[in-house]
């Protein structure tokens, strides 16, 4: 295998091991806030032991996010130097203020959160928490930020064979940054929602705690409601603009090869890319146009002429990214997507009537869609990406020409192979802690347990 190739699977799998604890960070993080804050305004220990209980967890996958990310910036020096020194003077200025302003705000007050309990007046520890959950959404932001110059280079200027920052405003106001940033937010509160969701649920199908996981669900149902729905609304502007910014990535993401108006959506395609069309596919007519312009009217360009059009612009070559993987990473993430919406609307609509605890299959629907969000984040991410292929940077440097040139296949292979296994085995460690500690469950109550045997009490008192 080439260097690119394995350069590109080393920074692709890292990557995909560390978005493993970060939606949850994101969205744990605003959780735990808001549980303490209700323990500060009430002055209930319940919510005091919710939050210590949700905390433990919190702390362990923030632990591996930070293990998984710091590797990553190596890759920039080690197999990616071309590119770091083509685009660097951009590149580091944000990740540079995410280290240290966002990521020393998020770290230094988790200490005080974890070490600050009852030695720390109780509104200034829940500032804390606070804090911590603005500082790692705050790293979010810019580390979009650095992608969205990526994704759309902006306040620039190429001197000397390299880019240079003309307007910081303009990299940090890049229209791309306010589609993606609160996208990829709000996919992380989907996250830590349904992760809350799902362990209550485990909780109140074995009815123990009920006092924490009641109270627990309740919140995380709320939560998730407001959060999938949104996200699934900020998506479907994303994709809007994306039509308009990206049309490569969009097509290709809905194996759209001849442009048409109106243009029909691909349900499911068997798709033959060495001929450039579709040798199967079941279609739903006027529906892409619809999504693209909210009309059943309007041109959506198919890649074959948008191949051509990146000809004129940028000279012979392949501008279209891999479409089979694209289009099911596309299907896969909406469907997972269509899924939350559909069972958190469901946990609502019984929780309305009072009967949530009396349906064992949608509370165990609820535990067994844990993994459904991190799902819909690894196949999203896989599709901003690669549906960027052919380029590092959109339009300014192709990913074949940001490899190292002095790095060999061999020593690419054997730390690939390195940080695949130690990733793996990161990524069983944090497995079983987080199930040891989520069957451990919550400290004693200083109040009186709920009956087990009291299915008449409500869930939501």
């Amino acid at each position: 295998m080439t260097e690119l190739l394995l350069a590109r699977w080393q920074f692709g799998i890292t990557t995909i091991y560390h978005f493993l604890f970060v939606p949850l960070t994101l969205g744990l993080s605003v959780l735990l806030a808001i549980m303490e804050t209700m323990y500060v305004r009430t002055g209930n220990e319940i919510y005091k032991k919710m939050t210590q209980f949700w905390g433990k967890l919190f702390l362990i996958n923030f632990a591996m996010g930070v293990v998984t990310g710091i590797v990553q910036e190596f890759h920039f020096g080690m197999n990616w130097s071309e590119y770091s020194r083509f685009v660097g003077d951009i590149f580091g200025a944000p990740l540079a203020i995410e280290a240290l302003l966002a990521f020393f705000l998020e770290s230094t007050f988790i200490g005080i959160w974890v070490f600050g309990w009852d030695k720390l007046p109780k509104k200034l520890h829940a500032l804390s928490i606070w804090l911590v959950a603005i500082g790692s959404n705050l790293s979010a932001l810019w580390i979009l930020i650095a992608n969205s110059f990526m994704q759309a280079p902006v306040g620039y200027a190429i001197r000397n064979g390299r880019a240079e920052m003309t307007d910081f405003f303009a990299l940090i106001t890049n229209p791309h940054v306010f589609y993606q940033f609160p996208h990829t937010v709000l996919a992380g509160f989907v996250t830590g929602a349904f992760f809350v969701m799902g362990v209550s649920a485990y909780y109140i199908l074995k009815r123990k705690n009920l006092e924490v996981f009641r109270r627990s669900f309740q919140i995380s149902l709320i939560f998730g409601l407001v959060s999938v729905l949104l996200v699934t609304t900020v998506g479907h502007m994303q994709g809007q603009y994306l039509v308009q910014t990206q049309p490569m990535k969009m097509a290709a993401a809905e194996a759209h090869w001849e442009t048409a108006d109106p243009a029909p959506f691909a349900v499911l395609a068997v798709v033959d890319e060495k001929n450039q069309t579709n040798s199967f596919e079941i279609t739903i007519p006027k529906l892409l146009s619809f999504l693209s312009y909210n009309t059943f009217t309007g041109e959506v360009k198919g890649l074959k002429e948008l191949q051509t059009e990146a000809e004129v612009v940028y000279g012979p070559g392949n501008y279209i990214p891999p479409v089979s993987p694209m289009f099911w990473s596309f299907r896969i993430m909406v469907g997972a997507g269509t899924w939350m919406v559909f069972i958190t609307l469901l946990s609502i609509y019984f929780w309305r009537k009072g009967s949530l605890e009396s349906k064992p299959m949608v509370l165990k629907a609820l535990l067994w869609s844990i993994p459904i969000p991190y799902l819909a984040n690894s196949t999203g991410w896989y599709m901003t990406e690669v549906g960027r292929q052919p380029w590092i940077v959109y339009g300014l440097q192709k990913v074949e020409n940001g490899v190292s040139p002095s790095v060999s296949s061999g020593e690419i292979l054997i730390s690939l192979i390195g940080f695949t296994l130690i990733y793996g085995l990161l990524a069983l460690a944090d497995l079983y802690l987080m199930v040891k500690f989520i069957k451990q469950g919550p400290e004693q109550s200083v109040h009186t347990h709920l009956d087990r045997t009291d299915k008449g009490v409500s869930l939501w008192t």
